[in-house]
Formats: C-alpha cells, sequence, structure tokens
C-alpha cells in the first residue's frame, strides 16, 4: 500500500504549515503529495511552490476541474509542471459538479462523460506532439470554428517538447459509468468515498471499462487512490463522533439537492432514508441535527480508525479491496510520521 499525502484546497487562508508537511511526506516514504481546487485557491501552483523543494514524492491535482481550463491550456500545465519536476507529476482530473460548473465558470455541466472522453483525447494529442492539434469534437473544437470565429484559427502543436507523452492522467469518478469511462482510457482512478465492502460492484464497474476496446490499462497496471482518513487513536467513538459533521456537510450540504454526486454514493451504500434526513435537515439550517442522525458505520465505511494494530487490519482490507494508493490528510508532521510507522514500516 502507498500513502499520498492530501493537502486539498485552501480554506480563506492558505494552510501555514504545508511546506512541513511536505517535507515530512517525502521523509517518510509518501509516495505523492497532492492539491485540490474548488472555488478559490488553484491546485497547480501549490504542487509547483512546495513541491519545488522535493525531490522524490509525486506530484498530483486531485482534482483540476475540467471547466476550469480548457484542455490544451491544461495540458500546457501539466507539462510544464512535469517538467519542473523532473517527470514527476500526476495530472488528476475531475468534472466537478453542476452548480461549480455552471454558476463559478459559467460553464454548462451537461453531458460530462462525453466532456471527458473529449478533454482527455485532447491533452494526450498535445502531450504526444506528433502532430498539430485538432478536434472535431462538439465541446473542444480545434480549431474553433463557430459562432464569432475569425476563420483564421490554426492547428497548433505545444512550443515545449514534453517531458513525458504518457504523464498520468487520473480521474476522480464517484458513479458507475463515470469510473467504467476512468477504467478505459485513464492511468488512475481517485476514489472519494470508497468503502471496501462494496469492491465487487466497483469491480464490475471497472471491469466494464478495461474490457472496452483500445482501454489504456489493465488491472495489473491501473492504479486506485482512495480518499481515506487514517486515524490512530485509542479513542475511536470521538474520532468517529467528530468526523459526523463533515459527512453531513457532504452528504446534505454539497451539491444540488436534487443532484448531489456525494450524496449518490451514500444512496448505492445502502443510506438511502439517512442521506434524505440529512439532507432535509442541513437545507433547512439544522446542521447540527443532519450530524447527529448519521450512525457511526455510515462514517467507517470511508476511513480507518483505531489504535495501531487496529489500522493495520483495516490497511490490508483496503489492499484487498484493490486499492494501491491511500489519500490522508494529516494535520501535522507528528500524524504523517505516525501514519508511515503504522502503514508503510
Amino acid at each position: 500500500m502507498k500513502l499520498g499525502l492530501q493537502l486539498g484546497y485552501w480554506g480563506a487562508q492558505p494552510p501555514s504549515n504545508a511546506p512541513e508537511l511536505v517535507a515530512a511526506a517525502e521523509a517518510e516514504g509518501f509516495d505523492a503529495v497532492f492539491a485540490a481546487e474548488s472555488w478559490g485557491s488553484d491546485a497547480f501552483t501549490p504542487l509547483a511552490w512546495w513541491g519545488s523543494s522535493t525531490e522524490r514524492v509525486r506530484l498530483g491535482t486531485s482534482v483540476v476541474q475540467i471547466s476550469a481550463r480548457t484542455p490544451t491550456s491544461c495540458a500546457m500545465h501539466a507539462l510544464t509542471l512535469d517538467h519542473l519536476s523532473k517527470g514527476r507529476h500526476i495530472l488528476g482530473l475531475g468534472v466537478s459538479g453542476p452548480q461549480v460548473v455552471e454558476g463559478w465558470y459559467g460553464q454548462p455541466f451537461a453531458k460530462p462523460l462525453a466532456r471527458t472522453r473529449e478533454y482527455v483525447d485532447v491533452i494526450r494529442k498535445v502531450l504526444a506532439r506528433e502532430a498539430p492539434v485538432t478536434g472535431d469534437g462538439p465541446h473542444f473544437p480545434l480549431p474553433y470554428a463557430g459562432a464569432g470565429s475569425t476563420g483564421l484559427g490554426k492547428p497548433l502543436k505545444p512550443i515545449t517538447h514534453p517531458l513525458r507523452s504518457d504523464i498520468p492522467i487520473w480521474i476522480g469518478a464517484e458513479g458507475p459509468k463515470n469510473v467504467a469511462l476512468t477504467a478505459e482510457i485513464a492511468d488512475g482512478w481517485l476514489a472519494i468515498y470508497y468503502t471496501p465492502r462494496l469492491a465487487s460492484m466497483y469491480d464490475e464497474w471497472l471491469d466494464e471499462g478495461f474490457a472496452r476496446p483500445g482501454a489504456r490499462r489493465t488491472r495489473e497496471d491501473f492504479e486506485i487512490a482512495a480518499t481515506c482518513q487514517v486515524v490512530i487513536t485509542d479513542d475511536r467513538a470521538g474520532t468517529i463522533a467528530a468526523m459526523k459533521p463533515v459527512t453531513a456537510l457532504y452528504v446534505g450540504g454539497m451539491g444540488a439537492p436534487e443532484l448531489n454526486f456525494h450524496a449518490q454514493v451514500y444512496r448505492r451504500m445502502g443510506y438511502e432514508a439517512v442521506v434524505d434526513e440529512v439532507t432535509a435537515l442541513f437545507r433547512a439550517g439544522r446542521k447540527d441535527e443532519a450530524a447527529a442522525v448519521i450512525p457511526d458505520e455510515m462514517v467507517t465505511e470511508t476511513m480507518i480508525v483505531g489504535n495501531a494494530d487496529e489500522v493495520r487490519e483495516g490497511v490490508k482490507r483496503w489492499e484487498a479491496a484493490g486499492v494501491t494508493m491511500l489519500l490522508v490528510g494529516c494535520r501535522d508532521v507528528d500524524q504523517v510520521r505516525t501514519i508511515a510507522e503504522v502503514v508503510l514500516r
């Protein structure tokens, strides 16, 4: 099992101890460091800034939002960071949700699967640098010849030669169709709210993608990086209680009530009645009550918590389910070291 340090996206201010966390992660044997974005900080700049002091860990985005950049722009970011890091970049992509895509980026959210496929295809053409990049898809046509076009657009190749033509592309996916697409066209799956209990269901989705003509990878060389809070503690009950407000936020408050991908994940786990109640309470402003109705097992499905021996057993269970990397958040250097000692030693 590999470990990835998830720095996430910033709140009101940048985190003050991120450089120390990154340094500790590299020193303790973490495989990668990841940064995310929502509608504040971006994901590439922190990796370039904090990653400049590292030599070994891979630097990944988990995730950059497809609607935030054209695919050629995203490819420029990726090839630049890959050069600066001497070939250590992982490009993690995700579609986000309609509230962000349409409300923040001013882009249509429709057809997320088709947009993802087309987006990845253009990026791979840029990185291959075999010919001027063209795209005949409806979402990212190159050259653009639609309304308002001058007709002067010209297919181009990147001026800068990419260090690697095969920069790994991982996709953040939650639903069955998106996971199957990920297995077909990507190098890895960024799984959120993964539970080993449903590994057989995920395997069906993944196998559908691997079986498609032209699939890029097989199960043997495909990475599954799952967000998983790992907490080593003797106060298991207290830790679970502290996590419930976060679960309530994502289930009840992230996304529109009629389209919340995180809520859909928990419905597939069998918590449909709980999701409905949490959503109603959260939308009514009763956030404490929303957290209180979440059962313990709904939290522990997607995290590993307990003493050192319990955590080791939990890691074995996740590894047996097919996960190759745990993406963990750490509040301080001591937590980085403790997790590394238990999981990697």
